[in-house]
């Protein structure tokens, strides 16, 4: 299985109304199509979510999780979407092990719910809810190093079948959407970010350890805001030995929007 890294767009954007209409749609394509691109179908589904940073590394517990709908002044009918994937507390023990095992301590929460980074991405993807889901949450430090490291650890998962997959925005400033200045500055920043994906590996790691000196890197990812591009740091991790590439970019907002995939 390829561990990847995909956009989960702005708030419940792909289930509402947009102007211009197709503002969302090339995306949403790109993640209704992500199952049908895999070599089988997971056995399970890892999601680092932007939206979830903790202290030391934690994942999900709960045999049958809730949601989180933690967006705010959307329309009432994107408050009514469901998800009910299970949930599979035996693999996410064996996630804690596993970061165990590379040094990394880590809790579990047996009450937290998907958060949107989980569940809007994968109404598209899975909407059948029907593949065990857990999530893993992005350290408060957002040490590049470190989050590569723990997705290092996981490499054996996609051995099992496992998909572990990073959710975020590799354009996240808040400021840039819809802003067409920004569109010259995204892009310098998504064409290096392509070439560091695309190194050999030990090339990438050394790379995105460094990404923040990278052109324009704090004009797409302020600093201490950088929490959509870490888990891309995971996905990469998690990649191993295996090459990456860029699989999806659109212009979104006035900005370059990109996933990749590892393996």
């Amino acid at each position: 299985m390829p561990s990847l890294y995909i956009p989960h767009g702005g708030g419940p954007c792909f289930f509402m109304d947009w102007s211009p209409r197709d503002t969302w749609t090339r995306m949403s394509d790109f993640l209704r199509g992500l199952l049908a691109s895999l070599p089988a179908r997971p056995t399970a589904i890892i999601v680092v979510s932007a939206h979830w940073m903790t202290d030391d590394f934690a994942v999900t517990g709960d045999t049958a999780p809730g949601l989180l709908f933690d967006y705010y002044g959307f329309p009432p009918h994107t408050y009514d979407l469901r998800y009910p994937a299970p949930g599979a507390p035996d693999l996410a023990a064996r996630v804690r092990g596993l970061l165990a095992d590379g040094g990394f301590a880590t809790t579990a929460d047996t009450d937290r719910g998907f958060d949107h980074g989980v569940f809007i991405p994968l109404l598209l993807m899975a909407p059948a809810a029907d593949i065990p889901v857990i999530q893993l949450s992005v350290r408060n430090d957002l040490d590049p190093a470190a989050h590569l490291a723990a997705g290092a650890a996981l490499v054996a998962l996609r051995d099992e079948g496992v998909l572990i997959l990073g959710s975020g925005m590799s354009f996240h400033n808040m400021r840039g959407y819809g802003d067409p200045r920004f569109g010259p500055i995204s892009d310098s920043f998504d064409g290096w970010l392509t070439g560091a994906v695309e190194s050999a590996p030990a090339g990438r790691n050394r790379a995105l350890t460094q990404w923040d000196a990278a052109p324009s890197a704090r004009l797409c990812h302020p600093p201490r805001a950088e929490e959509h591009l870490i888990p891309l740091m995971v996905a990469a991790g998690a990649g191993g030995d295996d090459a990456g590439m860029r699989i999806f970019s659109d212009r979104v907002m006035e900005t370059t929007v990109s996933a990749f995939r590892f393996g």
